[in-house]
């Protein structure tokens, strides 16, 4: 299969890529890739680690505020389409698949207008507006979440789940000793995504003191911007501080708890290693997105949502301490979560692709 790829500017978009990029290389290890980004976002630096070939491609995201700077958006847009153009027929791809942000744009677009088969995966509840805008140029459209199918065209829209997700599966747990963790305690998970989140982690580091003398244990992933800072303090003994965990799956597969934001890969995660989690949505995204993410688990009764606006006193403290002494609720949101699972996310999508591809 020779496939092209396109996703950018964050690790929601990325990371369900490579996990569809890993799932083909798997059932077809001859098959050839190039991947599509931008030329200053964190795919170029990501993509050439796992030996992909990367084309990059400068383009910009329009700007509400400065109107004036969308006159070099245009201007890239128009030349990335032509550069897409040129890039699309000479690799001759069997397919074109976009995973979200606004570089996908172009590459999805042209290669529909050259008549070549095209997929797109949307993993938030609320579909960003590249996806909503290509899915007149997808062939086939795979969402995360059931609640995202009335934003897409019936004929065409699959639920496909989060492919990340069979990653999770398939992921080797870590050993607790790594982080200087006890094997016999429960583990509670604090993060907040790669860089943090600096109003959080300010909470957190005057919640910390109140964990003193607990049965369980804590890790808490700062995030590398606010980790400098936060390594100085002098936490309670059963609490751990790292900057960042190189494939936090691994990790999740001994977490009893995890308190996070509400990153539509992260929930994927949760609901396939059924993870009991907190969720703390980030109210910073477009159109609020995280909280619906965050609510698809809540109205299922297989996780807690506590706002930002309401981090307030021992509010962390209290709700870890009443979930992780009710076994029977825990018990419960594992139940619930394992009814949310899409089995195999990463092999539907590989599936659907195959049938697009041999579809006359």
């Amino acid at each position: 299969m020779k496939v092209i790829v396109s996703a950018g500017g964050t690790g929601g978009h990325i990371y369900p890529a490579l996990a569809i990029i890993n799932k083909i290389k798997k059932s077809e290890p001859n098959s050839e890739f190039l991947y599509i980004g931008t030329h200053n976002r964190m795919e170029k630096d990501i993509i050439p680690k796992y030996n992909i070939p990367f084309k990059q491609i400068e383009i910009y995201g329009f700007n509400r505020k400065n109107l004036l700077k969308n006159i070099k958006t245009v201007k890239c847009l128009l030349k990335a389409n032509k550069d897409c153009k040129k890039i699309i027929k000479d690799f001759d791809p069997d397919i074109v698949i976009g995973v979200g942000g606004y570089v996908t744009v172009p590459v999805i677009k042209t290669a529909k207008k050259l008549g070549y088969k095209t997929f797109i995966h949307e993993q938030n509840s609320i579909p960003g507006k590249a996806n909503l805008y290509l899915s007149n140029y997808a062939d086939l459209i795979g969402i995360s979440f059931k609640s995202s199918k009335e934003y897409f065209p019936k004929g065409k829209t699959i639920l496909t789940g989060n492919p990340c997700s069979e990653d999770a599966k398939n992921v080797k747990a870590c050993d607790k000793k790594e982080f200087n963790l006890s094997e016999n305690k429960k583990l509670v998970l604090f993060v907040m995504g790669s860089l943090g989140a600096s109003t959080v982690n300010d909470f957190l580091i005057k919640t910390m003191s109140l964990f003193n003398n607990k049965e369980y244990e804590i890790l808490f992933v700062t995030g590398k911007d606010d980790y400098e800072k936060i390594k100085k303090i002098n936490f309670p003994r059963n609490i751990k501080v790292v900057p960042y965990i190189e494939n936090m799956k691994r990790v999740m597969k001994k977490t009893d708890i995890m308190v996070t934001r509400a990153g539509a890969s992260t929930l994927s995660e949760i609901i396939a290693l059924k993870i009991p989690s907190i969720i703390i949505p980030s109210p910073y995204v477009p159109n609020n997105h995280q909280y619906k993410n965050a609510l698809d688990l809540v109205n299922n009764d297989s996780a807690i949502m506590i706002e930002e606006k309401d981090l307030k006193g021992d509010i962390i403290v209290r709700t870890i301490d009443n979930l992780i002494n009710d076994e029977n609720k825990l018990l419960k949101m594992k139940h619930n979560l394992e009814k949310l699972q899409v089995n195999n996310s990463a092999t539907i999508i590989y599936k659907n692709l195959k049938k697009i591809i041999d579809r006359k």
